[in-house]
């Protein structure tokens, strides 16, 4: 048996998460669950991406690794209980790509990526053995951000061909909604006044959607924006030896302003 800095970067993985799962490994390692480390494969999914927004290539190599981890964890906890392995579910993901990519392992025309994402969902329900009407959904991670998931769901429907063709009645649609809430604000019905609301954010998703967007994206920049003002307006008022609490809404609101003039020069 080859010794583990003889082989390939994958064997050498694959063999020290055994060695770590092994009688003779590591405790900690040999304790762990599917369920138990669930919550690092969301967490290194993330750090991942903020990796890539902060363009650090270093990071991004270490964190693409640390996802790889949770890939080749998994399935070693699954090959002990005689489930699969991680070669199982490399052949399973090659094949998938294969199949669903006839255009390109096969002698099926596209005209444009439209035509790919068409076939794809074709295939994928034809693997799934669900009709056409039952499985436009199906799949759907439930544990997926909302705003994501409302762009996935538009976007399958889109495919099949229930969509706008152009902007305007996306934005009727958004207008619609903003007087559907003034009118539960009216009533006091706070149930109804619920369900507009979230008649609005999926409409301003389809919006994002439209504009080729990622809503989730976007939020995330507006977040980071708001928390870059209002480190402005405590940074404000602490050189001032206040506190928060003390001002008013017009002397926090002056600071905020303050900091949306910076971002004008700066962008300038």
């Amino acid at each position: 048996m080859k010794a583990i800095e003889d082989k390939s970067a994958m064997e050498r993985l694959l063999d020290i998460m055994a060695r770590l799962r092994s009688e003779d490994g590591c405790p900690w390692d040999r304790e762990q669950t599917v369920e138990s480390i669930k919550p690092n494969l969301v967490e290194e999914c993330y750090e991942t991406i903020d990796a890539i927004e902060d363009g650090d290539l270093d990071r991004h190599r270490e964190e693409l690794g640390d996802l790889l981890l949770q890939v080749v964890f998994h399935a070693r906890i699954r090959e002990e209980e005689g489930a699969f392995c991680f070669e199982d579910v490399a052949n399973t993901v090659g094949e998938k790509l294969v199949r669903r990519h006839p255009h390109v392992f096969g002698d099926e025309n596209v005209a444009d990526s439209a035509d790919v994402l068409r076939n794809w969902e074709r295939i994928k329900r034809a693997e799934k053995g669900s009709d056409k009407h039952s499985s436009t959904f199906k799949g759907l991670p439930r544990s997926m951000p909302a705003l994501q998931k409302a762009g996935h769901v538009q976007s399958r429907a889109a495919r099949l061909g229930f969509d706008w063709k152009t902007i305007e009645p996306v934005m009727d649609k958004i207008e619609e909604e903003l007087d559907e809430i003034k009118v539960a604000l009216e009533s006091d019905d706070k149930a109804a006044l619920e369900g507009e609301i979230g008649d609005l954010l999926f409409a301003v998703v389809n919006l994002s959607r439209f504009i080729d967007a990622d809503p989730e994206e976007l939020l995330h920049r507006t977040i980071a924006k708001f928390i870059e003002r209002f480190r402005h307006i405590e940074e404000g008022v602490a050189a001032e030896g206040r506190v928060m609490t003390d001002c008013t809404l017009d002397e926090l609101d002056q600071y905020w302003d303050e900091a949306k003039e910076n971002e004008m020069k700066v962008e300038a």
